[in-house]
Order: structure tokens, then C-alpha cells, then sequence
């Protein structure tokens, strides 16, 4: 027996995935109370409860059990079925929604923005900054976009945009009558400008060399949450900040800023744009994705 309306079948699968109304609504743009009542609806047609409900926890029944089993194949076909359907239209389109942190949208995501939207203008784009952790399913977002280390396990990551390097900068003002640092230790005999995450922890500055890692917890009289707070505090004389070297190669040629302990700086892994691996590709992310790398190709990445 089916449904009337698959989007029932659909509701199921997502609650099924999530063990919640409220995760499953977010994935699907519908409202918690519609996710129920198409859930209510379905265990009335078939005459069984499909989930076991409380007030804190959303679970399975055996019989719930064995049609998510049976389900997952065939709406994955189904799926793709439609997702072929892509291929015949001259342009993606839809709504993408990505979340990230302010310094992927400024060093990577809006270049791109401009040359995504006019290759394609069948589609929405809408970015969410936020630098502390986010549920992109819960959150209705469709990818994330973090540095390899904040990925969550369950998704699915794609590299898209250049290997990234800090650079340790403080203005000649700060540096007129003190020491330059020559090792990572040196920086606790200086004022450092400390960052904050939205957690309340703060950012331990990473250096290797040769083969060793060193970490130092810097001391400094001010903390900001925002690198381009960073380095405009850099810039005034207020201490010695470590920025993604994106931000301050104008101010490092025309001599506002100075780089030290260059050689302790190792490239790393640059972004990564994640999804959950139980979710289609839309076509939409699937155009992102492409012009990311075809972009990353371009530079000699």
C-alpha cells in the first residue's frame, strides 16, 4: 500500500535517518508539526506505529525497522531517477544553501559567488557565516564549508579551494625596540592578539618545522573573534597576530605589516565543502562544487 503523496514515504525516511521530527523538517523544508502529521498519516494507511515516541527520543518500531531497510534502496533509485532528469534541462537551478565560517566566505566562497551566480542563473545562493560549530541538516543548509579538522565524521568532504599558510605579522611600530621572534617559544615574551572562538576557547598557534610540531598558548592583553579585527590590530601596534596570509599580503608588500617565524608556517589542507552522505548531490551542488575546482585547477592548485 502506498501513499497517496511520496512525500510521506520521504518524511518517514528522513525521521527514520535523524531520529527526530525537527531534523527531518529541516532537511525537507517542512514544519515539525507537517513531518508528524505525514508520519501519523502513513501509520494509519498501514495500520502499524512505525516509531516509538517520548518526550526526549524518536525510535523505531521492528516494523519501522524493516520498511526503512526496504525504503532506503528503492527512494535511492528513485532518486536518481529524477536527479537524470538534471541532464535534460540547459542549466542547474534550485535554492543552495551553505553554511561556513567567516573566513571561508571572505577568502573563498565570495570570489565565487559572482562567477557562480552569472554561469547560472537558474539558482539562489544563500551563505550563513557562523563561526561555531553548526548542524547543517537541523539547520536546513544544504553543505558546510570548514577546514578538514572541523568536518564532522559522517560527511562526505570535497576539497575546493587552495592549500592555506598563517602568517605571524606585527606592524615596525610594535617591533621598534623588542626582539623578533625567532622561535614559536619566543611569542611568550610578546603581546599577542588572541582569538576567540565563539566556544570561549582560544586558538593555540600551530608551528612545524623540520619534522616538529610545536603549539603555543599565547598571552596577550586583548582577544577578537574576527580576523579582521586581527589584523587591523596587528596594523595599529597592538601586538603580534597569526592570520591566514590571504589577509595581509597588501599590507606585508607595502611594509604596514612585517612576517616572522616564516619558516616555522606549514601549508595545510585548504576547505573542505561537506554534505551527508546519505543525501543526493542536487544539481546546484553538484554546479558549486564544479566551478570550485575548475576555479582551484585554474590557480595551479
Amino acid at each position: 500500500m502506498l501513499p497517496d503523496n511520496l512525500s510521506h514515504l520521504a518524511a518517514f525516511a528522513a525521521v527514520a535517518r535523524h531520529s527526530s521530527f525537527r531534523k527531518a523538517g529541516a532537511e525537507l523544508g517542512l514544519s515539525t508539526s507537517a513531518v508528524s502529521y505525514a508520519i501519523r498519516n502513513l501509520e494509519e494507511r498501514l495500520g502499524v506505529n512505525l516509531f516509538n515516541r517520548t518526550t526526549r527520543s524518536v525510535a523505531l518500531t521492528d516494523a519501522g525497522q524493516r520498511l526503512a531497510e526496504r525504503l532506503q534502496p528503492v527512494l535511492h533509485d528513485l532518486g536518481d531517477a529524477l536527479e537524470e532528469m538534471n541532464h535534460f534541462r540547459s542549466s542547474a537551478s534550485g535554492t543552495l544553501r551553505i553554511n561556513t565560517s567567516r573566513a571561508a566566505s571572505y577568502m573563498l566562497l565570495m570570489p565565487l559567488a559572482a562567477r557562480f551566480l552569472a554561469a547560472y542563473p537558474g539558482i539562489h545562493l544563500e551563505i550563513g557565516e557562523d563561526d561555531s560549530f553548526v548542524d547543517i541538516v537541523g539547520s536546513g543548509f544544504d553543505a558546510g564549508v570548514r577546514l578538514l579538522e572541523a568536518v564532522p565524521e559522517d560527511m562526505v568532504a570535497v576539497p575546493i579551494g587552495p592549500k592555506l599558510r598563517a602568517a605571524v605579522v606585527a606592524s615596525p611600530a610594535y617591533l621598534q625596540g623588542r626582539s623578533v621572534p625567532l622561535h614559536p617559544n619566543d611569542l611568550m615574551q610578546h603581546e599577542c592578539v588572541r582569538y576567540r572562538f565563539p566556544s570561549g576557547r582560544y586558538y593555540k598557534w600551530e608551528f612545524e618545522k623540520d619534522g616538529v610540531a610545536v603549539e603555543v598558548d599565547v598571552s596577550g592583553r586583548i582577544a577578537l573573534s574576527d580576523v579582521h579585527a586581527e589584523v587591523r590590530a596587528a596594523v595599529d601596534g597592538i601586538g603580534i597576530g597569526s592570520v591566514p596570509e590571504s589577509y595581509v599580503n597588501g599590507l606585508l608588500e607595502t611594509g604596514r605589516l612585517v612576517r616572522m617565524l616564516d619558516d616555522w608556517c606549514p601549508v595545510i589542507p585548504g576547505f573542505m565543502l561537506y554534505y551527508p552522505k546519505q543525501r543526493r548531490v542536487s544539481s546546484a551542488l553538484r554546479a558549486f562544487i564544479d566551478l570550485a575546482r575548475l576555479e582551484a585547477a585554474a590557480a595551479g592548485v
